[in-house]
């Protein structure tokens, strides 16, 4: 292991952050917007996901991949313990971490986690049945557009495909989503896990997704001993970066690190 930064790992004036992006945008332009947000204060350090790391995603892809390659992103910028930062499925990457390496994080910042590692109940069970469901048979930018669909409330329309052609990218998420959905369903852990974080965890999900985001908050509320929810309104999961980083959550996010 590389040798540790300060506690608190404030070099200088500037707090790092490690940030894990969802499943569709990269880590970069997934957080762009917050980035120059924080400018001058916070210091963002992205890692895309492994599912994505090769042309096509690994054949024995696990979550467990996708933490130790977390812990060994840390190990390389010289931070024993960091303040973790992430969106959708590297939520859900973040949360597997948390629970197996309680002891390496200073604080937890989500939102809207594409799920919670460990047995689901029944509601989950149901959402996961839903969604799978809904995109059997489905590839390309159809398979993209009910992706969207099903995880918005009634009567919310997803975004409409940026204009111009999709950047190269992008023909690989379908796969890399699909794949990413059987790993978290796969990936097994202990929900108790979650009450040996002692480090503070801030969730933040929008009004305009499903229902299933506020189960997932409740969930996550009974869990970790200490949280912070909060619900944003006219948000919801797909909306572009700089509406979910608005500048109400930039500074709950700020008072988060400050305090942990």
């Amino acid at each position: 292991m590389c040798a540790a930064a300060p506690a608190g790992i404030m070099l200088g004036m500037t707090t790092h952050v490690l940030a894990l992006p969802g499943g569709v945008n990269p880590a970069a332009l997934r957080y762009a917007h917050l980035s120059q947000a924080l400018a001058g204060e916070v210091e963002l350090h992205t890692k895309d996901l492994e599912v994505y790391a090769g042309e096509a995603p690994p054949p024995d892809y696990s979550v467990a991949q996708e933490v130790d390659a977390l812990a060994a992103f840390a190990d390389s910028l010289g931070f024993e313990r960091f303040h973790l930062l992430a969106y959708s499925g590297g939520g859900f990457v973040s949360l597997a971490f948390a629970g197996a390496h309680p002891e390496r994080l200073l604080s937890l910042a989500l939102f809207e986690p594409a799920s919670i590692p460990g047995p689901p109940s029944a509601e989950e069970s149901e959402f996961w049945r839903r969604l799978e469901a809904g995109l059997a048979g489905k590839t390309g930018a159809e398979f993209m557009r009910g992706f969207m669909q099903l995880q918005l409330k009634p009567g919310v329309e997803p975004p409409p495909p940026p204009p111009g052609p999709p950047p190269p990218w992008m023909s690989s998420r379908p796969a890399g989503l699909a794949t990413m959905m059987a790993a978290f369903q796969a990936h097994d852990l202990d929900r108790e896990s979650f009450r040996r974080c002692k480090f503070p965890v801030f969730l933040g999900y929008g009004d305009q997704t499903g229902v299933h985001e506020e189960l997932r908050a409740g969930i996550l509320a009974r869990l970790f001993p200490d949280i912070h929810i909060r619900r944003f309104a006219g948000v919801h999961h797909f909306v572009p970066p700089e509406q979910i980083y608005s500048p109400e959550h930039v500074a709950a996010l700020k008072a988060l690190w400050s305090r942990a």
